[in-house]
């Protein structure tokens, strides 16, 4: 009997895609999807270890901006303009009108979301919109450490959302690769910064990544583990100011354009099928690792409700 074509992970992720965010996002799922299929933009997350005060004005000459001091700005003009959108669609309702989901959420947002809280010291550099310009790669100085760390400048936004205050002691429950686990050291705040892992692999990444770009003395405040982060309650319960549960996922941008590796894989169905538990389950662990009054940041690499807003609520 002849064997069945192969269908490409990438193929079967962009379907799943387009059935459920296209349903969830309606018109702005065609530019959503054009950006997750465009070549990834990388933001240059400045090493604040390394001897390199020249590179802030080298970014600036290629027309790179610092999006995280231009963060509160942004956000304000966006409430603004949502909330002058809400009024407008205020005036053209007529009686038993009423606004779409997406427009009631919006407009929600703005209202209540908090000023975003950025910490002074966090500096990432992007190129503006439609300027596909390349970073060099990271240069090291005359100790050896990096002077910066190229990551996607969402993947700072739970960081950011995270609020380091000085001396918090800190979890990075999911930290493998490295890039926010860094992030979070460039803030100078954590008194103590554990970060684990629950593969052995990706940890050797991280450990890799910590020697490149930050000094002895800072990397002894920094501990590193391979638990299952479901389980993290039970060794170090109630103990942390801040825990950031940044959680595996479909991981969208790899998923619709890497086969290797790829979620969508058929042989990784219940693997996928099984997330927003396994999601529910490290979210819980790191509420329960944070002590009273602490504070817990969840987030994803995906648009998935079922693994954003779902998991949370």
């Amino acid at each position: 009997a002849a064997t069945a074509p192969r269908i490409p992970a990438t193929r079967l992720a962009l379907h799943h895609f387009d059935t459920s965010y296209g349903l969830h996002l309606g018109a702005l799922w065609p530019s959503v999807r054009a950006g997750l299929l465009c070549e990834q933009k990388y933001g240059a997350l400045l090493n604040n270890f390394a001897a390199a005060h020249h590179v802030p004005q080298e970014l600036e000459l290629l027309n790179a901006t610092d999006f995280v001091s231009q963060a509160p700005q942004k956000v304000q003009q966006w409430q603004q303009g949502a909330a002058v959108g809400e009024a407008a669609t205020g005036c053209q309702e007529g009686p038993g009108e009423r606004r779409t989901g997406m427009q009631a959420e919006m407009v929600t947002q703005a209202e209540m979301s908090p000023p975003l809280c950025t910490s002074s010291k966090i500096k990432c550099y992007t190129f503006p919109r439609g300027d596909i310009t390349r970073f060099r790669p990271a240069r090291p100085d005359a100790l050896g450490l990096l002077d910066y760390y190229l990551m996607d400048a969402a993947s700072l936004l739970p960081v950011l959302a995270l609020n380091v205050q000085p001396d918090d002691f800190v979890l990075d429950l999911c930290a493998a690769p490295g890039g926010k686990t860094l992030a979070l050291l460039q803030t100078g705040f954590c008194g103590h910064l554990a970060a684990n892992d629950v593969s052995v692999s990706r940890t050797k990444r991280l450990y890799h990544i910590l020697h490149s770009y930050v000094p002895k003395e800072v990397r002894d405040t920094v501990s590193v583990t391979s638990y299952d982060g479901r389980d993290w309650d039970q060794m170090k319960g109630g103990t942390f100011h801040k825990v950031l549960v940044d959680v595996p996922c479909t991981t969208d941008r790899h998923s619709a354009m890497e086969e290797d590796n790829n979620i969508f894989h058929k042989r990784r169905t219940k693997e996928r099928q099984m997330l927003p538990m396994l999601q529910l389950q490290l979210l819980m662990a790191g509420i329960l690792a944070a002590r009273p009054g602490g504070a817990v940041v969840y987030s994803t690499c995906s648009l998935s409700l079922l693994q954003n807003e779902c998991v949370v609520e």
